[in-house]
């Protein structure tokens, strides 16, 4: 299983590394702790990234 850095999922996802930290700490985005710093599995990216294109994902900023 791969993880990610914060800094590599915001380069994925073309977001800053703050809203990164927003979907971790809101439970959007699963990761774990690495001593400070968070990990974010390969594939739960992946998986919020297909939910939130087909818009499976629900989301509290949407109207």
């Amino acid at each position: 299983m791969a993880f990610l850095t914060v800094a590599e999922v915001a380069s994925v996802m073309r977001v800053s590394k703050m809203t990164v930290y927003r979907l971790v700490h809101s439970g959007h985005l699963p990761a774990i702790r690495v001593g400070r710093s968070f990990r974010v599995p390969e594939q739960a990216l992946h998986q919020y990234l297909y939910g939130s294109y087909t818009g499976s994902i629900e989301s509290t900023d949407r109207p």
